[in-house]
C-alpha cells in the first residue's frame, strides 16, 4: 500500500496537485500579510522639496567656495605678474612725488627765512634775550641750556627721544636673532655667541678686575650728571651716553650671559616706553596749560637746589634713560645680533 502511494505520489499530476495547491496556499498568505501589515506612509512633499532645495543651496555654496578660490588664485598670480609691475611703477611714483613736494616745501622755506645773522630778526635779538634774562625765573635752572632744550624747546627734544627709539627699534628689526617657537636659541644665535666667545675671552682677570672697579664708578657719574642736568652742564643725553658707557664696559667684560640678568629686550622695551611716554605726557600737560595761560601748578622750587627746576629733572631722568638703553642696545646688536 505504501509503495502504491508512493507512486501515485511521484506521478507528475501529483506533483502538478501539490504546486497547484502550494500556489494557491501562498497566495492567500501574500494576501494575508498585505492586509495585516500598515499601509505605507505617505509621500511627504514638503519633506522632499525641502531636502532638494538643500541639495541645490549645497551646490551653490560649493560653487561660490570654488569661484572665490579661483579669484584669490588669478589674484595671487596677478600679483606675481603684472601686479608687482604696477606696484613697483605705483610707488615709484609716488616716491617721486613726495620727493619733490618734500623739496619744493623745504626751498620755499629756505627762501622766505631771513638771511644768516641778520641782526633784525626775532631769533637774533629776542629769542637770546629771554632766554639769558628771564630763563632762570621761568624754568628755575640755574643751567640756561638745561632750560632752553627741555622747557622753552622741549618738543624739539621729544622729536630726539623718538628719533633713538625708532633708530633703536629699526635696528632691533634688521639685526636681531630671535629664538625658534620653543624658545630654544637660533643656530645663527648659537654661532654668534661661539664666535664672541672665541674674540671676546671672558676669563681677562685684568679686564674684569678693572670693569668691577670701573663700571660703579661709571654708572654713578652717569646718574649724578643726570640729576645735576639743570645746575650744571650736562644732563639727559651726556649722562645717558656715560651710564651707556658704564653698561658696555660690563659686557665687554663679563659677557652676556650676566649682562642679561638685569637687561633684556623686555628691559629696553618698557624703559623706552615709560621714559617717552612720561615725557610726552608730562609736556603736553604743560604746554596746554602754558598756551591757555593757565597756572601749571608745577613748583619751580629754589634756583640752585637738586629739587627745582620744575620738570626738567624727572625730563633728563627719562632722556637719559632712553640715551643709555639706546646706545647698549646699539652696541649688543652690532656685536651679537641679540641681548
Amino acid at each position: 500500500m505504501s509503495k502504491r502511494r508512493s507512486d501515485w505520489e511521484s506521478r507528475p499530476q501529483a506533483r502538478v496537485r501539490r504546486w497547484f495547491y502550494k500556489g494557491f496556499l501562498a497566495l492567500d498568505d501574500e494576501i494575508a500579510e498585505k492586509i495585516s501589515s500598515p499601509p505605507p506612509p505617505r509621500f511627504d512633499y514638503e519633506e522632499a522639496l525641502e531636502a532638494q532645495q538643500a541639495a541645490i543651496d549645497s551646490r551653490q555654496h560649493e560653487r561660490s567656495i570654488a569661484i572665490e578660490r579661483l579669484d584669490q588664485h588669478n589674484l595671487l598670480v596677478w600679483m606675481r605678474t603684472r601686479g608687482r609691475k604696477a606696484i613697483s611703477r605705483l610707488y615709484v611714483a609716488l616716491a617721486l612725488v613726495l620727493g619733490l613736494m618734500m623739496m619744493v616745501f623745504l626751498l620755499e622755506t629756505v627762501a622766505l627765512m631771513p638771511r644768516f645773522g641778520d641782526p633784525a630778526t626775532p631769533g637774533a635779538n629776542e629769542v637770546s634775550a629771554r632766554y639769558i634774562e628771564k630763563g632762570l625765573d621761568e624754568t628755575g635752572a640755574v643751567n640756561i641750556v638745561a632750560g632752553m632744550i627741555l622747557d622753552y624747546r622741549a618738543f624739539d627734544t621729544l622729536g630726539e627721544s623718538t628719533v633713538l627709539f625708532i633708530a633703536a627699534s629699526a635696528v632691533l628689526i634688521l639685526l636681531r636673532i630671535d629664538h625658534d617657537k620653543e624658545g630654544n636659541p637660533a643656530q645663527e644665535l648659537i654661532a654668534a655667541e661661539s664666535d664672541d666667545r672665541h674674540y671676546e675671552p671672558r676669563d681677562d682677570r685684568i679686564l674684569q678686575g678693572s670693569a668691577m672697579v670701573l663700571t660703579p664708578i661709571i654708572l654713578l657719574y652717569g646718574i649724578y650728571i643726570i640729576l645735576n642736568g639743570h645746575l650744571s652742564p650736562g644732563g639727559g643725553f651726556s649722562g645717558g651716553a656715560i651710564v651707556s658707557a658704564g653698561l658696555i664696559l660690563y659686557l665687554v667684560a663679563f659677557g652676556f650671559e650676566k649682562a642679561g640678568r638685569f637687561f633684556t629686550t623686555k628691559t629696553f622695551t618698557w624703559v623706552s616706553f615709560f621714559s617717552l611716554s612720561f615725557y610726552a605726557l608730562a609736556k603736553a600737560y604743560a604746554f596746554y596749560m602754558g598756551a591757555n595761560g593757565l597756572p601749571s601748578g608745577i613748583p619751580l622750587g629754589t634756583p640752585g637746589a637738586i629739587l627745582s627746576s620744575g620738570l626738567i629733572m624727572p625730563l633728563n631722568i627719562a632722556v637719559g634713560m632712553v640715551v643709555a638703553c639706546t646706545m647698549y642696545v646699539f652696541y649688543a646688536l652690532f656685536r651679537k645680533g641679540g641681548l
